[in-house]
């Protein structure tokens, strides 16, 4: 465990020196509000004007239209488009292995959500700085008519479903090959009850990231930090793949990979845009700089690659995808466009060195590279935020009063709560699993492979 808490103190040494580096920069101006007083006031106020009717929420069918294809977009995204993704990389014998882990996480997560995950992540609670409240377990008090802002509470409800439920399929890929298919399944019940509620909670739902004002817009600390720690530390506990290092352990289907990371690609915007929650000119912004941070980053990566390893490759240029996508995620709403191609970059270079150097370093086998990509992805578009939201960089600018360094301090410290949170947590939870019904399954069905052990089928019959 001592690499693991040494990688621990490696990134939270580089995310405290981000902010020592950077120069402060003025917040917006925000004009203040002026109302001309009346020329006269009458002796007696009318009792019925004393105070304003109180608004009335209304449904925007536009919005809710928008809001219903973007969380279909994000179900595209997981299946088949995650399965696919880690289906193509892993090895032909245990193909159906990651499609099933994928596949049946969702189905799992969302009952999780309906009976008690959107209420503890979306309403107050005793303990409201941590975690949520029980009041709409099993979605108690949601009917057709209710709104959350000027779409449906159901559909927000299925919206945030996707989010959660997609968030623990990503962590598959870090232990993919050698993991029991009971203890993927017990493992993600409890982490989506323990690690992702309580985060969501912290930075959506009213808590106390959200009081800091924490900004991540569509999910890089609440998804891809969470997810990546996780996916770390699951890793390093269950111990190398049989032959790693030793034995070739190619992708057997990069077509399949392609296919996976476009159907990703797509998905995204439905991740990043759907969560302005409405079809207005910020959902337009955050469909460009999804957009170019996407494309900068598999250039940054697919030239890197070209530099360090004398050819560009069809897995690095899809990687490279990945890695935008995850890096734009908590910061498309807040900056500009141009921004976005910095932070494209940025992610396609890191990424590669996170996949490449930083794991020869520790020498651990995250089979697909989930930390590598999602984890350190995300710190950087989570801190980054921080940098480019500044108008000197296109952005929106900062609330009143706040500083890029107020800023920056204030994301560092809600990446720092994630890693801390989910590291910690995570590691107690695979421990529970471990007594429970082990994590690891034989060496032997290793060796044969996950699907024709754990689920009796194979993908190919040649």
């Amino acid at each position: 465990m001592k690499k693991l808490f040494t990688i621990f103190a490696l990134f939270g040494a580089l995310s405290l020196a981000g902010i020592s580096a950077q120069a402060q920069d003025k917040p917006a101006e925000q004009p203040a509000a002026t109302m001309a007083a009346p020329a006269a006031m009458p002796a007696v106020a009318p009792a019925e004007s004393a105070a304003p009717a109180p608004e009335v929420k209304k449904l925007d069918s536009g919005s809710t239209g928008w809001m219903i294809t973007a969380t279909v977009l994000v179900m595209l995204m997981t299946i088949p488009g995650l399965a696919l993704f880690y289906g193509g990389l892993v090895r032909a014998k245990n193909m159906l292995s990651v499609l099933m882990q994928v596949f049946v996480i969702f189905s799992l997560v969302s009952i999780l959500w309906a009976v008690y995950g959107y209420s503890l992540a979306f309403t107050e609670g005793s303990m409201n700085s941590i975690i949520g409240g029980t009041s709409k377990m099993f979605l108690a008090g949601i009917k057709p008519d209710t709104l959350s802002g000027v779409i449906p509470e159901y559909v927000f409800v299925v919206f945030q479903l996707t989010f959660a439920a997609i968030t623990p399929a990503l962590i598959v890929g870090a232990f993919a090959e050698r993991m029991k298919f009971s203890a993927v399944l017990l493992f993600m019940a409890l982490w989506v009850t323990f690690v992702y509620v309580p985060i969501a909670h912290m930075v959506w739902g009213g808590g106390f990231l959200a009081g800091l004002g924490a900004k991540d817009f569509a999910g890089g600390t609440v998804v891809h930090v969470n997810a990546g720690i996780a996916a770390l530390v699951g890793c390093m506990m269950l111990g190398k793949r049989i032959g790693y290092g030793k034995e070739a352990m190619p992708p057997h289907n990069l077509t399949l990979t392609m296919v996976g990371a476009s159907l990703l690609w797509v998905g995204w915007f439905g991740f990043n845009v759907g969560s302005e929650l409405a079809a207005d000119g910020v959902a337009g912004m955050v469909l460009v700089n999804t957009q170019l941070a996407t494309a900068a980053a598999v250039l940054g990566w697919m030239f890197i690659e070209w530099m360090a390893r004398g050819r560009p490759t069809m897995l690095g240029a899809a990687s490279g995808a990945v890695a935008g996508l995850v890096a734009i995620t908590p910061a498309c709403g807040f900056i500009g466009p141009m921004g976005s191609i910095i932070l494209g970059i940025a992610a396609g270079i890191i990424c590669f060195w996170g996949v490449t150097g930083l794991k020869s370093m520790f020498g651990y086998d995250d089979s697909l590279d989930v930390f590598g990509v999602h984890g350190i992805g995300g710190i950087l578009g989570a801190i980054g935020t921080g940098f480019l939201m500044s108008e000197s960089f296109g952005g929106v600018g900062y609330d009143k009063g706040v500083t890029m360094m107020g800023q920056v301090t204030t994301q560092v410290i809600a990446v720092g709560t994630t890693i801390a949170w989910a590291g910690i947590v995570s590691f107690i939870l695979y421990k529970i699993v471990d007594m429970l019904v082990g994590l690891r399954v034989q060496e032997d069905s290793e060796r044969e492979g996950l699907d024709s052990t754990q689920h009796g089928e194979v993908a190919y019959h040649i």
